[in-house]
Formats: C-alpha cells, structure tokens, sequence
C-alpha cells in the first residue's frame, strides 16, 4: 500500500519512524522547503505521486486545502485534525468527494478512546453525550483561553469553555479534535457537550467521555502523557495513528 503523509510533526514524525508492514511511505507534503527525499513543500510534487491512502498530520488548514484532492486523486484520507469538520460546508464537500471518487474520509480514533462503543451506541439513540478535556495551562497558550484567564498564575483548574463541540472546537484548533472525533461518532457537533479546563495540578492530558442512552451508560478516561514536540498533542495520538494506517493494510482489523 502507498501511504501519503500532509505534515511532520509530533505525528507524522513518529508516523514515518515505525515500520508499517506493507505500507511503502512514498512522499510527506509539508509546508516549508526540507532536504530529505521524501519530504516536499509542493503540492503539485506531492500529488504527482500515487496514493492508495493520505493521512493527515497538519492542522484545520491543510484538511481545508488539500482534502478533497487527496480523495478526487483516488486515496482515503485519513484525517487527526476532526476539528476542521466544525465547518459543515467544509465536511459535505469532501464526503461528496468520497463518493464520487468511490474513496474514504476516515476519522481515526487518534487521542480518544471508545469511540467504537459510542458508535455503536448512537445505533440505538443517545441521550447525552459530555466529553471533557483537561491540560496543564503551558497547553493553552496561544489559544484563547489567554484572554479569559491568567494561565501562569492559575492554582486552581479553571474551566475556559462549556458549550457544544462545534463552538469549542472552532475556538481551541489544536487542543480538542478529539472532541470533535466524537461528536461525529455520536450525537453531533451541537448536541455533544464540550468541557475544556487548564488544570495546574496535573501533567497529563487527562480526557473523560460519558454518555447515556438506550443502550445504558458509560463513563470513559484516559490520563495521557504529553507529547515532547508539542505540548497541546498527547503521546497517544501519534500511536493511535500508526495503528490506522497500519489496518489498511492487515488482514486482521480489531475494533472497527
């Protein structure tokens, strides 16, 4: 399988660093001039080559921009930065590219545990759905949330936003497409409650899922190390997407 990357970062980094068992890494798009072979910061060199499947490692802007190329071009485009889909236009454009091209949008599971139980749940009709993500204030910076508190002075957690993913979401671009990974997967972008806090007291990204329904309840958490590279992306991230790319090319699929 030929794999396409769009960014190298915390992800894409650790993404061409893993063997990926019958996945050949053809080319990386990223956004300034780079020396290594692969890399490419022109997109017309980038499409150029053939890809059975891009995954998407950039940010909101590189989903906006190159999306809908990546699966007009005849490959699944696995996207980490759900967020983007916070512009609806945005969203029914490239699904309507998926089905013309008889191609994928594929949401990876990424940061975010459980997925696969709230998609399933949503079969028989939600009720409720509160996803609430939790970082140290260093993760906050350069976000809003600078104007509404004092993040090095903080004691105390201190929560920066409460409302629907599709507002929060928008807000906060880098810190909560988890948030937005599993509104799609559940009840939607407004209906799903988003809570957002700087917390002082911890280290981790802490995330927490509940939701109720017909099908019962469930309450899920992951307290997650943070990524070197970048503190605003949890380790996991970079993992849960090794794990997607690597099951387009297995035989064997857990969790789908």
């Amino acid at each position: 399988m030929k794999l396409g990357l769009i960014g190298y970062g915390a992800i894409g980094k650790h993404v061409e660093g893993v063997a990926l068992e019958n996945i050949e890494l053809v080319s990386v798009l990223v956004k300034r001039p780079r020396t290594e072979v692969k890399l490419t910061h022109d997109p017309e060199r980038f499409f150029a080559h053939r890809f059975d499947a891009v995954a998407e490692c950039a940010g909101h802007e590189a989903v906006r921009v190159h999306g809908q190329r990546v699966l007009e071009s005849g490959a699944d485009f696995l996207v980490t930065s759900v967020g983007a889909f916070t512009d609806t236009a945005l969203f029914d454009r490239l699904l309507a590219a998926a089905r013309h091209s008889g191609t994928r949008l594929i949401l990876p599971s990424a940061g975010i545990g459980a997925l696969d139980i709230l998609s399933s749940a949503a079969v028989g009709g939600l009720d409720s759905v509160t996803v609430t993500v939790r970082k140290d204030p260093s993760a906050w910076k350069g976000t809003v949330a600078e104007t509404l508190v004092d993040l090095d002075k903080l004691t105390q957690p201190h929560t920066v936003f409460d409302g629907p993913v599709r507002e929060g979401a928008r807000l906060y671009p880098q810190n909560v497409n988890i948030s937005a990974a599993a509104a799609i997967a559940g009840l939607g972008l407004d209906r799903t409650r988003l809570v957002i806090v700087a917390d002082p007291t911890i280290s981790t990204h802490i995330v927490e899922l509940e939701a109720k329904g017909a099908f019962g309840s469930f309450t899920f958490r992951e307290d997650v190390a943070v990524s070197e590279e970048n503190r605003k992306t949890g380790k996991l991230v970079a993992m849960a997407m090794v794990k997607s790319v690597r099951q387009l090319a297995s035989s064997l699929v857990v969790a789908a």
